[in-house]
């Protein structure tokens, strides 16, 4: 892959990272906004603190996981974000299927397209270095 196009792809992945991170922040000064934002009600007790916790930790971790594989180049760092967007995509596929919730297509689309991305990144970065 030539150098430009793999400064292409740092940057479009460094784009969603940045969301992450900003969006795992917002659950910790703004839970509201942040859940409004990914169309979900902020939920009461103990429900919150999860809602809070987890899934603030998971775009944290996931945009500070990209953030690191863009740094560090090391193929790991690409993988385990691309796994949890693959997994996040696909249990929302099983939650429709079996549970009556929503399907979220606008959702599904970019978890893919960006978990694929890590992935392609992850075999095509590391190398050129």
């Amino acid at each position: 892959m030539s150098g430009t196009l793999n400064g292409v792809l740092r940057v479009v992945l460094a784009l969603p990272a940045i969301g992450f991170v900003v969006t795992g922040l917002r659950f910790v000064v703004s839970p509201a906004g942040a859940a409004k934002g990914l169309e979900m009600p902020l939920l009461d007790g103990a429900a919150r603190s999860s809602q809070i916790g987890d899934v603030g930790a998971l775009f944290l971790g996931m945009g500070l996981m990209i953030l690191t594989a863009l740094a560090t180049l090391k193929r790991e760092w690409f993988i385990a974000p691309a796994i949890l967007l693959a997994l996040v995509a696909t249990l929302r596929v099983l939650a429709w299927l079996f549970h009556d919730a929503a399907l979220l297509v606008q959702m599904i689309i970019p978890e893919i397209v960006i978990a694929s991305l890590l992935v392609l990144a992850s075999t095509k970065l590391p190398e050129a270095e």
